[in-house]
């Protein structure tokens, strides 16, 4: 009996990971780029809520060329797995973590001239030259110079005998709902590359476009590699393109189980406040998972779970370890029965984009919500 078979039997809600599509998946992404371009996976908050050993090991064996991560905890993470890929941290580094650049080997993200003081100071410390990527700031307002200001900085770090700039990038605020002011900012980027004196692309790793910045990748002489974090996990853009249209495969599906089944008369109020009034007499399922599991309370009254391949509404308030939905015109649903939030039972399916807007939030929201007390049961099988 195998151990997967187990979880499932005695866990009350429980995830299922295909790692064998998240490497089609991967293959499938290279195929539709240019062959130079490089591959940055990016596997922050523990790979989106998949598991970072788990996806990452699968991810290094089917071609990933570097990693993306928040901080040096997860990039530390990522060195117990494996020392051959270089590992980009894409948030800032606090000054009481910098040793750990050289501990772990890892290449942080410069945005300010503090920055490239003390990486310059780490550097000298340790007699080696520590690898940076400069990030500019197109109009996100978050991490990176303002590309105004960007050629001062680049010239500071080229200039510094105990750094070595490895590659320069951006990222898009809007590249997802907006593609006038993604195009905008590309082009600010570009003009701000081309205008940095000896700036040469073939010595630096050049990337702006992450799953959903993809829409509008165009194979510029200057760009070298793309980050790609949802799209690999098998969740779509917004807009049509070539990418939109590659059957990429959900990674993730979301189950949980059946508790009891009850009757109840017309006019009874479901879960805490009565926010639903039972409008006929029904037949109503508990099922086995609430908030404390990663079932947001905003899809409280909405949405629909799958149970024998067909639809169940929601019935009044998420809580913390229950969910209420209605079964009034279903047969034989039992207590153990499987449950689905996200992912497909028969011919029906409800993908993580519908679920996260029944919940008023979005797939990455979704994805790094679900809480640790659920097991992830992965399936290893080949990609073919």
């Amino acid at each position: 009996m195998s151990k997967s078979f187990v979880l499932r039997q005695q866990s009350r809600c429980w995830v299922e990971i295909d790692l064998s599509a998240l490497e089609r998946n991967l293959k499938l992404i290279r195929s539709a780029l240019p062959a130079h371009i490089r591959y940055i996976a990016v596997v922050k908050a523990d790979a989106y809520g998949h598991g970072m050993a788990q996806t990452v090991t699968r991810l290094m064996h089917c071609g990933a060329d570097l990693f993306g991560v928040a901080n040096f905890l997860e990039g530390a993470a990522i060195r117990e797995i494996g020392s051959g890929w270089p590992i980009l941290l894409l948030s800032s580094t606090l000054p009481e973590e910098d040793k750990q650049i050289i501990e772990y080997n890892l290449i942080p993200t410069v945005s300010t001239e503090e920055e490239v003081k003390r990486f310059s100071k780490l550097g000298k410390r340790n007699k080696r030259k520590i690898a940076v990527h400069l990030k500019i700031d197109t109009g996100l307002g978050r991490l990176g110079v303002w590309y105004e200001q960007a050629l001062d900085l680049y010239k500071l770090i080229q200039e510094n005998p105990n750094m070595n700039l490895e590659g320069i990038y951006t990222h898009f605020s809007s590249a997802d709902s907006d593609p006038q002011f993604t195009n905008k900012q590309r082009k600010l980027f570009l003009q701000t590359l081309r205008g940095l004196p000896g700036f040469d692309p073939k010595r630096l790793l050049i990337h702006a476009d992450n799953s959903a910045g993809l829409e509008s990748f165009k194979n510029d002489d200057l760009f070298n590699a793309v980050r790609v974090g949802l799209l690999q996990f098998g969740v779509l853009p917004h807009f049509e393109s070539l990418l939109s249209k590659l059957k990429v495969e959900a990674v993730l599906s979301f189950h949980s189980r059946v508790s009891i089944v009850k009757d109840l008369p017309s006019g009874t109020g479901i879960s805490y406040g009565r926010t639903h009034i039972l409008s006929r007499d029904s037949r109503i399922a508990v099922i086995t998972a609430g908030y404390g599991d990663g079932i947001p309370t905003a899809i409280s009254n909405k949405g629909s779970v799958l149970i024998h391949g067909q639809r169940c509404p929601i019935l009044g308030n998420v809580t913390m370890d229950q969910t209420i939905v209605d079964i009034t015109n279903l047969e034989n649903i039992k207590s153990g029965d499987s449950v689905t939030f996200i992912g497909t039972q028969g011919n029906q399916n409800i993908d993580v984009k519908t679920f996260s807007n029944w919940a008023l939030s979005i797939p990455w929201e979704v994805f790094c919500s679900i809480t640790k007390r659920v097991p992830r049961i992965y399936y290893t099988g080949s990609a073919i």
